[in-house]
């Protein structure tokens, strides 16, 4: 049955499972950086934020998939309308719910965790910013950092283009979202100390904005420097983006046989069948 409002339908979805994947996402982060107070036993490291971002992911798209398609990610929507044919009109509103959910997720983690944040960091300073946002690591440029999430973002949507690709023996359906997932996590783990691997404009600025209307003045700037910040999580995402979509489809998917065409018989096949 069809909804009298499609366009109402898919943005509660995108700002729903944007919500669930900051509430994972973040909690998980304000686990390990809080949880371990005062008697300083480990709540968690690096694996534990990776893997927890990665299943945050993998749950929102189960939450949002039917719905709104779950991009969950403004470099995500934008690379769909470039290369995908998602209609332009929709790409502002879609980016507006994303924000808006990574903005309600984040508000609730700040609030459920406010008494550890306290506890670890009463100013509210840049030593638990991160839970919300992303900054360079110690030494790392900024141009480097931009890098790194062009990089990681080109690979995400590459790998998204392909996972989903209906001519790329993509996987069944109810798996796609745990292959996504773990996509994330794979990111995580081989590019996740250079700048935190936002890759998602609306992950980084929604939360990000959450905590600077909730105590963090200096959320805006780098945690490990004076510089502003906050912008570089939002442009050299969707520069990324729109790499790894040209990359697919130009590089992949318009080199491919059509889906209705025979597979062609691998050399030790013919050789198998030339002896019979």
């Amino acid at each position: 049955m069809k909804t009298r409002h499609p366009l109402l339908g898919e943005l509660s979805g995108e700002l729903l499972g944007t919500a669930v994947l900051i509430l994972f996402g973040c909690g998980v982060v304000a686990q390990v950086i809080t949880g371990g107070f005062p008697d300083s036993v480990s709540a968690g490291d690096h694996n534990s934020i990776a893997f927890g971002w990665g299943l945050g992911v993998t749950m929102a798209v189960f939450v949002a998939g039917r719905l709104s398609g779950a991009h969950l990610n403004p470099a995500v929507t934008i690379a769909l309308a470039a290369f995908r044919g998602f209609d332009r009109r929709k790409v502002l509103p879609f980016i507006g719910a994303q924000m808006v959910g990574a903005m309600l997720g984040a508000f609730i983690v700040r609030l459920v965790y406010a008494d550890q944040i306290a506890a670890v960091d009463p100013g509210h300073s840049k030593a638990t910013q991160g839970i919300f946002s992303t900054s360079p690591g110690e030494g790392v440029s900024i141009a480097t950092a931009f890098a790194d999430q062009v990089v990681g973002t080109a690979l995400l949507v590459m790998v998204i283009f392909a996972v989903t690709s209906a001519i790329n023996n993509p996987p069944l359906a109810n798996t796609a979202p745990l292959m996504i997932g773990l996509l994330v996590v794979a990111i995580g783990m081989a590019w996740g100390t250079n700048a935190g691997y936002a890759i998602n404009p609306a992950r980084d600025f929604g939360p990000r904005l959450a905590s600077y209307l909730t105590g963090y003045h200096d959320a805006m700037f780098s945690a490990n420097g004076p510089e502003l910040y906050f912008w570089l999580p939002i442009v050299a995402p969707i520069v990324g983006g729109l790499i790894g979509g040209a990359l697919f489809v130009y590089g992949i998917e318009r080199l491919l046989p059509p889906a209705d065409a025979p597979e062609e018989i691998g050399v030790s096949e013919s050789a198998a069948l030339q002896d019979r």
